[in-house]
């Protein structure tokens, strides 16, 4: 039983709606969907059809910062076709989504993580996300458990957005064309003159990679990395790790 319509677009006279069987998904994880094309009063060609998942960026210029609509992934659905009035065509659909995709259920006020579907003829650039349904992306436990390592350790997340750009350490470089930072401060002065910790994630099938970024007063900013794989003794680890980085 499909349970959302994500998306409803007019295309002329037809209508176009993308049903999700869920909303809830992790970064990583296969969906399922299926694509209804209604006709509308008249005949109609269609020159194709495209679904395309977007997240919100933080691009970065010399007149400054501003936050422009980015595809993460993008998928062919139809290829040229008529539809006649009234007819409604269904195309079942099976995806992955992006192992990079930005996580958008976190613990913190200030969120400016979006993750949706949009779908369409040529997927606009400038479409509004005020204006689709939402994906919710939960973060995998290697994530989550460097969330709560941060916030046992004193840490408080203040801030989370996605960024254009690439991210890279020894070992890993990110893919997708974004990345997501968390940005942490601690709850009191830090021992070791911390006074903001972002922390960046470039998840993988077996493991994630953690871009740690650590801004101390008197030492400038530095960065740390460690790669957590997706297993029970690693992830049991990760407090000891990211603990032994903040110092």
């Amino acid at each position: 039983m499909f349970k959302k319509i994500l998306a409803s677009v007019g295309i002329g006279a037809a209508k176009v709606d993308t049903v999700l069987q869920t909303e809830h998904l992790l970064p990583g994880q296969e969906f399922h969907a299926e694509i209804v094309i209604t006709g509308g009063d008249v005949p109609q060609e269609l020159s194709g059809l495209e679904l395309a998942l977007m997240t919100k960026a933080k691009v970065e210029s010399d007149e400054g910062s501003y936050f422009r609509n980015q595809v993460i992934q993008q998928w062919h659905l139809a290829d040229k076709t008529t539809i006649q009035p009234g007819e409604e065509i269904r195309i079942p659909f099976t995806a992955q989504l992006h192992s990079e995709t930005p996580v958008t259920e976190l613990p913190v006020r200030m969120n400016q993580t979006v993750v949706w579907l949009a779908t369409g003829l040529n997927i606009d650039m400038a479409l509004d996300a005020s204006d689709k349904d939402h994906l919710y992306i939960y973060p995998n436990e290697a994530v989550l458990e460097c969330m709560q390592v941060m916030e046992r350790a004193g840490y408080q997340m203040m801030k989370a957005d996605v960024e254009k750009g690439y991210i890279s350490a020894p070992g890993f470089r990110s893919n997708s064309g974004i990345y997501q930072e968390l940005e942490y401060r601690p709850n009191s002065r830090s021992l070791f003159g911390v006074k903001e910790v972002e922390l960046s994630f470039v998840p993988e099938a077996h493991q994630t990679h953690v871009l740690i970024e650590l801004d101390r007063g008197f030492r400038g900013d530095g960065y740390r990395s460690v790669t957590i794989a997706h297993t029970d003794a690693d992830i049991a680890n990760v407090r000891n790790q990211l603990e032994h980085l903040l110092r």
